[in-house]
């Protein structure tokens, strides 16, 4: 199995892509921990996995939260050796420039960037300081790259791509890599797709987690990506090969 023997974080992981990363994850061997506000999904998904599989509630929006995880997930697995941020609050499309409000910005940046440096930085320092060959993984968006409604979510995933630029900057000559995925019209969890977008998709369909998941551990596998650190894989079917903004 790819990852047999190695412990992994990933938050946001009781819906959506995080889910979908977290299963595939466990059946290529890893341990795994897993974050997320949603305790009553997030504990039945850790006992659908069974041992050594568990669960942690947590609130990335809420002050110190990050901080509260990456105390108690080292204190829990000091082995810890993967970390995927697949966290992020749900948004609505209505919600543009001249809409979104600043409590809404201010809970999507904590979550998005300001957790996900925290963690981040603070798993790699512990990477870094036990001589451990660690993997990251940034959950972005084409949004990162392209405005469309949803300035909250686009600059904090911008943010999102600097970090993990930066990060796997420092921490490659330690042996650790750091590494993104931008998703497409990924169906569920917190976008919820028209079906007529997938005629905008250069293969004919709305994407799947299972999609995003897939390259998720091909990034995190040694035997694929083993020199592969500071880019973004976009995952979108051929989304981005075509103007999505609707016609005026």
């Amino acid at each position: 199995m790819l990852l047999e023997g190695e412990i992994a974080l990933i938050t946001g992981a009781a819906g959506g892509i995080g889910r979908a990363t977290a299963t595939a994850l466990a059946a290529e061997g890893a341990e795994l921990i897993l974050a997320d506000n949603n305790a009553a999904a997030g504990e039945e998904f850790a006992e659908a996995l069974g041992l050594p599989h568990r669960f942690l509630a947590c609130d990335l929006a809420a002050p110190e939260g990050a901080e509260t995880l990456l105390r108690t997930v080292l204190e829990a697995a000091p082995r810890l050796s993967l970390f995927i941020h697949a966290a992020s609050p749900r948004r609505l499309e209505a919600e543009h420039a001249m809409e979104v409000s600043a409590e809404a910005w201010d809970r999507m940046v904590n979550v998005n960037l300001r957790a996900g440096f925290v963690l981040g930085q603070g798993i790699g320092r512990h990477m870094r300081k036990n001589a451990i060959p660690g993997r990251m993984v940034f959950v972005t968006s084409l949004h990162a790259e392209t405005p469309r409604n949803l300035p909250h979510y686009s600059a904090s995933k911008a943010g999102m791509t600097m970090v993990m630029k930066e990060l796997a900057r420092a921490l490659g000559p330690h042996g650790i890599r750091v590494n993104a995925i931008a998703p497409g019209a990924i169906a569920g969890g917190g976008f919820q797709a028209d079906p007529k977008l997938a005629a905008c998709i250069a293969m004919g369909r709305l994407g799947q987690a299972e999609d995003v998941a897939k390259m998720a551990v091909a990034l995190l596998a040694e035997r694929f990506a083993g020199y592969v650190t500071g880019t973004t894989i976009v995952v979108d079917g051929g989304l981005a090969l075509h103007n999505w903004l609707p016609p005026a």
